[in-house]
């Protein structure tokens, strides 16, 4: 046989492989002022956490450059952890040169979310982007950030006492969006105070982190309590009937939804009492909520590429 016909027979096609994992996130303070309508008025502030659930991109190229993504989540989107803006943090970052820096992956993916008529903040992306727990500056367009470092023992604390459940109810962050900015655009005195008690939520959580201050957690999101239901008590109604008792009883000193509010996921802080843990999650399993548990993500984008041979 020919060389070249030899060479014909032995050829296989290549595919190349691109499998990115990034965390969802879990808000803890200063959600909603990362938005363009606040931050390009005022400055906004947030701390976040990356959480060990993922979305996960599959990119696949062909020898003739065809291409197919895939996706896998490991959380429900509308749920509020995210996962929306993870999915395209994934995605640009499997279609991105390798080494693309993660601010500006991350800033990639906002503006897809903002062509399609997102109207959030940018806080989503550059959890899933830089992973572990981080302090965001919000100033028009731009983004600053500082990573949170948390000793072994505050983390554990951390993990085990904010307690998070999945309420099985869906939200819409764009429409819980368009009547807060409505009425921010309209000079609503209720949703000026309440995003600047947000605001002031996230900077009390930073040093509260920073000084490892279990008490100024729980003080940190009692205000993102207030801020929220000075934008719409609404945001906040469909947990009531599981946490109001549960603060009444002493079991919990704060809570918060996950996301814009009004469905998803909902951050429940116990108080302390040894029994604590089992009472919440029994009146949370008789709400039908299931529980999430989590731990901090260090890492944000993890990539990995391989070639196969068909």
């Amino acid at each position: 046989m020919p060389l070249f016909m030899r060479l014909l027979t032995l050829h296989k096609s290549m595919a190349k492989r691109i499998t990115v994992q990034v965390p969802v996130r879990i808000d803890l303070a200063g959600g909603w002022t990362d938005v363009p309508a606040y931050c390009h008025k005022h400055r906004g502030e947030v701390v976040n956490i990356a959480i060990n659930k993922y979305v996960t991109a599959t990119c696949e190229v062909d020898d003739e450059r065809r291409m197919e993504v895939a996706y896998r989540t490991d959380t429900p989107t509308g749920c509020g952890l995210g996962t929306s803006a993870a999915m395209n943090v994934a995605l640009v970052a499997a279609i991105s040169k390798e080494g693309e820096a993660e601010s500006i992956i991350a800033e990639k993916a906002y503006q897809i979310e903002a062509i399609l008529g997102n109207t959030g903040g940018r806080q989503d992306q550059w959890a899933s982007a830089f992973g572990g727990v981080q302090h965001l500056i919000f100033e028009g367009d731009e983004v600053a950030r500082s990573a949170l470092k948390l000793s072994g023992e505050f983390t554990a604390w951390l993990e085990q006492n904010l307690m998070l459940f999945d309420t099985g109810l869906p939200h819409v962050s764009g429409r819980l969006h368009e009547s807060i900015w409505s009425r921010f655009e309209r000079s609503d005195p209720n949703v000026q105070e309440g995003l600047d008690e947000l605001c002031d939520a996230a900077q009390v959580m930073h040093q509260s982190i920073l000084n490892e201050d279990q008490q100024g957690v729980a003080s940190a999101l009692m205000k993102v309590m207030q801020g929220v239901d000075l934008l719409d008590p609404a945001l906040h109604d469909p947990f009531r009937s599981v946490t109001v008792p549960l603060t009444e009883a002493g079991r919990i000193t704060a809570w918060k939804a996950m996301g814009a509010g009004g469905g998803g996921v909902v951050g429940m802080l116990q108080s302390g009492k040894a029994d604590d843990e089992a009472a919440i999650t029994l009146a949370a399993q008789e709400a039908g909520w299931q529980r999430i548990v989590w731990r901090i993500e260090s890492k944000g984008i993890q990539r990995t590429e391989t070639i196969s041979h068909d």
